[in-house]
């Protein structure tokens, strides 16, 4: 079992520390800092991100060749993680010889430790791990002039100063699918920066509500559904957005899942926060917007190739998500091209 020791809350030299352990290279960027690992202790990448002088998001997507354990080491702030697998598990103590709790895919964590006792993930070899950690100082700088932070202390520490806070939630597809998108971002420079900024944060939003929820029902999130089922609704979903012209019924989705219709409506809200046929109808006109923008098909064409039948019925719809009619974006867009 090989330790790996984290001792501060800085991106910069939270991958200075991991490098130092395990190798690598490493690559900057308006405070992003990826290691790259391949070599007889891992393969992979490792990507920390400076959000705010006192918030660092940390992303893993790798591979360990030998049994691992990361230790944040004792901090005097007492630093809030906001933890979520994508994909493996994750073991979690306090304490190298403390005990363990599982972090499953698709699960949040809310982890702080004590003062006097290190925070400490466990990692087997041989097993793809993702999950990321939005890290919040609590300290004394980091607290002034700052309420967001001062909350965040209040909320997630317990009664006894000498206890540890943790809380592991609800299984959550909405915080993996922020993920992807983080992963996706192409831009460069302040473009980059502010998405970034803005995406990790709704990050630690959706961490935080679902944290909330969970108090409130006091029961899982997914109601009926198990992690297996929501991962058949994520499936679906994305059959839909890759072939919105299909011909979709409840009926047919549910034969095609193995869901019944009920289970399928209560992912799909859980997921999406929409009923099935909004999620289609709303898959159908972002396909239409995209396709106006990219493509010189008339409207009819698309109204066809999204899979609606009625130019009226698009029209409508379109305008209540655009605020214009087709025929205007497209002009518009006929326009821009014209002057460019």
């Amino acid at each position: 079992m090989k330790t790996l020791h984290i001792k501060s809350t800085s991106a910069r030299k939270m991958i200075n520390d991991l490098q130092e352990h395990i190798g690598g290279t490493t690559t900057s960027l308006n405070q992003e800092y990826v290691l790259t690992v391949d070599n007889d202790l891992a393969y992979g990448s490792i990507t920390a991100v400076s959000i705010k002088k006192s918030i660092t998001y940390i992303a893993f997507d790798i591979e360990f060749k030998k049994d691992f354990r990361l230790v944040n080491t004792i901090l005097k702030s007492a630093p809030i993680y906001f933890t979520y697998c994508s994909e493996g598990q994750v073991e979690h103590s306090f304490s190298v010889t403390g005990k363990t709790n599982t972090l499953e895919a698709f699960q949040t964590a809310i982890l702080r430790s004590k003062e006097t006792v290190n925070n400490v993930y466990h990692f087997e070899k041989d097993i793809l791990f993702k999950f990321s950690t939005v890290v919040v100082s609590t300290d004394d700088v980091s607290l002034a002039n700052n309420d967001l932070n001062a909350k965040l202390n209040e909320l997630f520490t317990t009664k006894n100063d000498t206890e540890h806070f943790a809380y592991f939630g609800s299984y959550n597809l909405k915080i993996s699918e922020k993920i992807k998108q983080l992963e996706a971002i192409k831009q460069q420079g302040v473009v980059r920066r502010l998405l970034v900024e803005s995406t990790v944060q709704t990050i630690l939003a959706l961490e935080i509500q679902q944290h909330t929820d969970d108090l409130e029902v006091a029961r899982n999130t997914f109601g009926s559904l198990c992690k297996d089922e929501m991962e058949t609704v994520k499936d679906v979903s994305q059959f839909i957005t890759n072939y919105p012209e299909k011909q979709y019924t409840l009926k047919y989705l549910s034969t095609k899942s193995g869901l019944t219709p009920s289970k399928l409506q209560e992912g799909f809200k859980l997921l999406h926060d929409r009923t099935v046929t909004d999620f289609i109808r709303n898959v159908r006109v972002e396909t239409a917007e995209n396709l106006i923008k990219t493509t010189d098909l008339n409207i009819s064409e698309i109204v066809y190739t999204v899979g609606l039948t009625s130019r009226s019925y698009f029209s409508k719809i379109f305008k209540e998500k655009y605020n214009c009619s087709p025929k205007q974006y497209q002009d518009n867009q006929n326009s821009l091209a014209a002057t460019a």
